[in-house]
């Protein structure tokens, strides 16, 4: 096991109704919130509302509009208005996209020079405005870590890792999610079981807590996935769906083992130029991924076989084979696509692709930094 500091400091208030307890959970010396929020199902659903009337004693201004893949000028935005207000805390009503804008929105309200520099020069963070959130789409695990990733145009660039930018604490109440449509649904389990075999599909450095942690998130979205699909207001399976989405990226199981993020990368840029949902981009990929690069993370997918899919007998290369088709099952099971013409993509886009990740292929992607722009294209020809 490498050396770690693990820090996390989020208070999280899970179940339901816990909406009650906003008032006592902001600081009383916060006379001004500014409530950030995306599209606006928050108030279609009335959970908007719900908000405001909690906290009537505050004066509160609202910034919405924050979309998937939020974008820098429309965050710029929101830093100008809650400067402008004046406001003392920030509070989250909404996924990981809303959560990701908020934490940069913290940071660049107090920047000294242009905030993109925070993110294209990686100058430091001066100071953060304290923010909350409310999760309405449990996918990224963002409510409790301190990383977002922000977009410019096609651009998207991870931020975060100080620890001004964990949350003062994240409400998480199971019931919010009985509106989400089944696309969202499918899209944060997926998620969530990516972010895990980004960091259990790696190097075996002997950390079984971490591998059997990994491991337990994994066999519980197997297991509830389908039932938070197919059963609609189900309390108990949302309910551990949240959780294990948050335990997939709030920093436990990644301490002291080695990362890839390859898939990740990736999809990133599949978003940026398709237009393809973030979760969904990692579904294409990590299939065909773990297929090229089998021999390097053999022991992990054997690990992986075995004690999250069940499978044993045979010989290593069909068991690995299997658990990768068992995965690739999973994913189609949530209506989450794995192959790249479900979005009419073919070897031309590939090629398009390749090119946009030169910068970074160039030092290689994964945890072995292996992969080339050479083995990244075979990778999505497998996906094809």
């Amino acid at each position: 096991m490498n050396n770690f500091e693990y820090y996390n400091p989020v208070k999280i208030v899970f179940g339901k109704d816990q909406l009650t307890k906003l008032p006592e959970l902001i600081s009383p010396n916060a006379k001004k919130i500014m409530l950030t929020y995306g599209g606006g199902s928050v108030i279609k659903t009335g959970l908007l509302d719900k908000i405001k009337n909690s906290l009537s004693d505050y004066q509160l201004i609202e910034f919405g509009g924050i979309l998937p893949n939020p974008q820098y000028d429309k965050l710029m935005q929101g830093v100008e208005l809650a400067k402008s207000e004046q406001v003392d805390f920030l509070l989250a009503v909404g996924g990981g996209s809303v959560i990701d804008g908020t934490k940069f929105m913290a940071a660049a309200i107090h920047h000294p020079t242009d905030p993109w520099n925070m993110l294209a020069k990686r100058e430091a963070i001066v100071d953060t405005t304290a923010f909350g959130c409310v999760l309405t789409l449990p996918a990224t695990g963002s409510e409790m870590n301190a990383f977002s990733v922000v977009s410019k145009g096609n651009e998207k660039i991870g931020f975060g890792g100080d620890p001004r930018l964990y949350a003062k604490f994240s409400i998480l109440d199971p019931t919010i999610t009985y509106t989400l449509p089944e696309k969202q649904l499918g899209n944060g389990i997926v998620d969530a079981f990516v972010h895990v075999t980004e960091q259990y599909l790696t190097q075996d450095i002997n950390t079984p807590i971490q591998d059997r942690m990994a491991e337990g998130i994994l066999k519980t979205l197997i297991e509830e996935g389908p039932k938070v699909i197919e059963l609609k207001d189900d309390y108990d399976s949302r309910a551990n769906y949240m959780w294990a989405t948050t335990c997939a990226l709030n920093g436990l199981i990644g301490v002291g083992v080695i990362h890839d993020w390859s898939t990740h990368m990736i999809g990133h840029n599949l978003t940026a130029l398709y237009g393809i949902d973030h979760a969904r981009t990692l579904a294409l990929v990590l299939p065909s991924l773990l297929r090229y690069q089998k021999e390097s993370k053999k022991h992990k997918l054997l690990m992986f076989a075995k004690n999250v899919w069940g499978i044993e007998g045979k010989t290593p290369e069909q068991r690995i084979e299997m658990a990768i088709n068992k995965t690739e099952d999973f994913f189609n099971s949530l209506g989450v696509p794995t192959k790249l013409k479900a979005y009419k993509l073919d070897e031309k886009d590939i090629d398009q692709l390749i090119e946009s990740l030169a910068p970074i292929l160039q030092t290689g992607l994964g945890e072995n930094r292996d992969i080339n722009a050479i083995k990244a294209k075979e990778i999505l020809m497998g996906a094809l």
